[in-house]
């Protein structure tokens, strides 16, 4: 399906949705939750967490139905609510750290927001490809809240630096500079 056929059936989606078809909600998340899972994954690094944000990412769709201007792009609405859900998440687990009582020190896990599917054949391919897309993301996962979410945006979920500035809500120039 084309982008716009896509874009225009997400349309046609939310105009049945604010005419009072909740069926509606069904189609776009079908179309959509999993793109937005993974990205909400990339962002806060914990599977849990990111199903959490997802959903609530639908339920703001929901609730904010009547605020969607339908000559706008639907995804990057959708991608702004995932987007200040993650930041507000940021927010708040800055002031409730979690401890996990579970894992030792040392031991990581892995999740599979931290698993990139491999296209190299031979298995050592697929190992030294494994072991850069981990310091990869051992690096991004460290970079400040706003540069992830530029490089999250622009490079794996492979939005335009004008579409990640609407998400961001910010500048392209600004995006630019994060990249």
């Amino acid at each position: 399906m084309s982008m716009e056929a896509s874009d225009a059936r997400d349309r046609a989606d939310m105009e049945r949705l604010m005419a009072g078809h909740d069926a509606a909600l069904n189609d776009l998340m079908e179309r959509h939750a999993t793109s937005v899972f993974h990205f909400l994954c990339r962002m806060v690094g914990n599977e849990d967490d990111a199903n959490d944000l997802a959903q609530e990412t639908f339920v703001r769709v929901f609730k904010s139905r009547g605020s969607f201007r339908t000559n706008e792009k639907f995804s990057t609405w959708l991608y702004t609510i995932a987007a200040n859900l993650a930041r507000n998440h940021f927010r708040w687990r800055s002031r409730h750290p979690a401890v996990s009582l579970e894992m030792e020190s040392g031991e990581s896990e892995q999740t599979l927001g931290s698993t990139l599917p491999a296209n190299a054949p031979a298995p050592n391919e697929q190992v030294l490809a494994g072991e850069r897309a981990a310091a990869v993301r051992v690096a991004v996962g460290r970079l400040p809240e706003e540069m992830r979410a530029a490089i999250v945006l622009c490079e794996w979920e492979e939005r335009s630096v004008a579409e990640a500035a609407t998400i961001l809500e910010t500048t392209p120039k600004a995006v630019e500079s994060r990249l």
